[in-house]
């Protein structure tokens, strides 16, 4: 390993900068220029005792900054590692791509073979119930809903979970309304009922998990979560699903392309 000297400086004692915050500071730049890789482990506290002639506890401070910055996890017994940077690019241009349905792919599918990921969805629930306030305004009034609840995962790991509200005069005694909706997703199953997809809005947001949420995606301390909510509608502009999307923010990329006229 590199010795420290060269990859760390020293502390300011001029500086009114507390301590542990400047440890961070260079530990935070180290990663940013690459000095210290993806999934690799950072200098051990002792190491860093030594190094800066400090007690445990401001090393630990140190440490709790870059953590809940999400940019680094601590794992008991091992260290404190740096965090991956997202492996999976979200494409809003090209992930609905009507293609991508004809052959016979859903858009997490899609994203997964770009990220040359193995995706898997788990703890499926497809129901009727009746639609939230919010909900049942996207979809222009509508009382009840054919819910499909699911979790993605990539190589084993949940990155996201989302909630499809669908209308039941649509989505009631067909394929939708089934635990696997088929090739191509429940967008495909649409098309076939003569819903011809024309557009998709979307609304995101991030902000911090809800202690359910790091439950369900085994989120770290200091990681935040990405809510989306896209409303889906057919060619004759009748919304026809509402998708509800909680990401983990340390999985995803979101990549645009807008117009410049």
């Amino acid at each position: 390993m590199t010795s420290l000297p060269s990859l760390l400086g020293g502390l300011d004692p001029t500086s009114d900068r507390a301590v542990f915050r400047q440890i961070a500071d260079q530990l935070r730049e180290a990663i940013d220029r690459g000095r210290f890789k993806e999934g690799e482990k950072l200098p051990s506290e002792a190491e860093l005792v030594e190094h800066y002639g400090v007690s445990r506890m401001t090393v630990r401070n140190s440490f709790s900054v870059l953590q809940g910055e999400g940019l680094v996890h601590a794992e008991h017994g091992k260290g404190v590692f740096v965090r991956p940077r997202p492996p999976v690019r979200r494409l809003a241009s090209d992930r609905f791509a009507r293609r991508h349905r004809e052959q016979g792919k859903s858009a997490f599918i899609v994203e997964a073979d770009a990220a040359s990921s193995h995706p898997k969805v788990d703890s499926l629930e497809v129901k009727e119930e009746k639609a939230t306030q919010d909900i049942s305004a996207r979809l222009g009034s509508v009382r009840r809903v054919l819910a499909r609840r699911r979790r993605y995962l990539l190589d084993g790991r949940p990155v996201e979970f989302a909630t499809s509200y669908l209308p039941l005069d649509i989505a009631r005694g067909t394929q939708i309304a089934e635990p696997n909706p088929g090739p191509g997703g429940i967008y495909a199953r649409l098309e076939e009922l003569g819903h011809h997809l024309d557009h998709f809005e979307e609304e995101i947001r991030a902000r911090m998990p809800s202690p359910s949420e790091v439950k369900t995606l085994h989120l770290a301390s200091g990681v935040p979560v990405i809510h989306l909510i896209r409303t889906a509608y057919d060619t004759e502009k009748r919304p026809v699903e509402v998708c509800d999307t909680v990401m983990a923010a340390d999985a995803y990329v979101l990549s645009y392309q807008l117009p410049a006229t």
